[in-house]
C-alpha cells in the first residue's frame, strides 16, 4: 500500500500542472502507456464537470484518475467507438485514463484512487477502454473487480470495453 505521506483527494485546478506533467511523462512516445493527451483547457472543463482524483506525496501530483460525462467527451472518437461498442446507462460516466507515477506503481494506488472516485459517484455506472495489450491495466482493472462488456477496434488497435457500479 502507499506510504502514509500519500493523500489521495478530489483534485482542484492548483493541481493542474502536476496532472499535465505526470500525463506528458506517461506518454507511449516517452514509453508509457497514455495514448492521448488532454489540454488543460479539456482537464478543466472535465474538473467542472465530475470529480478528478489525484495522489499527492511530497506535495506532487503521483497519480491521477480522470473522469467525465459522456456529453463532456463526446467529440473523441475512441469514446464515440466505446459508446457505440457498449452504451451502458443512461447516466453512465467514462472512466479514465488512470495514472501513477513509475516511482508509485505497484503499491495499491490504483486501488484507492478508484475507492474514493466510487466514494464521490456511488451507485453510477463507469465504463472505461483499455489496448487489449496493455496487460498490467487489464489486469489492474480485473483485480478491482470490472468486467469486461464488449470490444472494439480503433486506428488498427484493439480495445477491451469495461464497466462497473460505484
Amino acid at each position: 500500500m502507499t506510504g502514509h505521506d500519500t493523500r489521495v483527494s478530489r483534485a482542484d485546478i492548483a493541481d493542474m500542472d502536476g496532472i499535465l506533467e505526470l500525463q506528458a511523462a506517461n506518454q507511449t512516445a516517452r514509453g508509457g502507456a497514455l495514448a492521448a493527451s488532454l489540454t488543460g483547457e479539456r482537464l478543466a472543463k472535465m474538473m467542472q464537470d465530475m470529480p478528478l482524483i489525484v495522489a499527492r506525496r511530497d506535495g506532487r501530483i503521483t497519480g491521477f484518475l480522470l473522469t467525465t460525462s459522456r456529453e463532456v467527451n463526446a467529440d473523441i472518437p475512441i469514446v464515440k467507438a466505446m459508446f457505440n461498442a457498449y452504451h451502458g446507462a443512461p447516466d453512465a460516466y467514462v472512466y479514465g485514463p488512470i495514472c501513477v507515477g513509475e516511482q508509485e506503481r505497484g503499491k495499491g494506488l490504483a486501488q484507492i484512487m478508484f475507492a474514493e472516485l466510487r466514494r464521490l459517484e456511488p451507485g453510477r455506472e463507469g465504463i472505461l477502454f483499455i489496448r487489449n495489450d496493455n496487460e498490467a491495466s487489464l489486469r489492474a482493472h480485473l483485480k478491482m473487480g470490472m468486467k469486461k462488456v464488449a470490444s472494439f477496434e480503433f486506428n488498427s488497435f484493439a480495445y477491451a470495453v469495461f464497466c462497473y457500479i460505484g
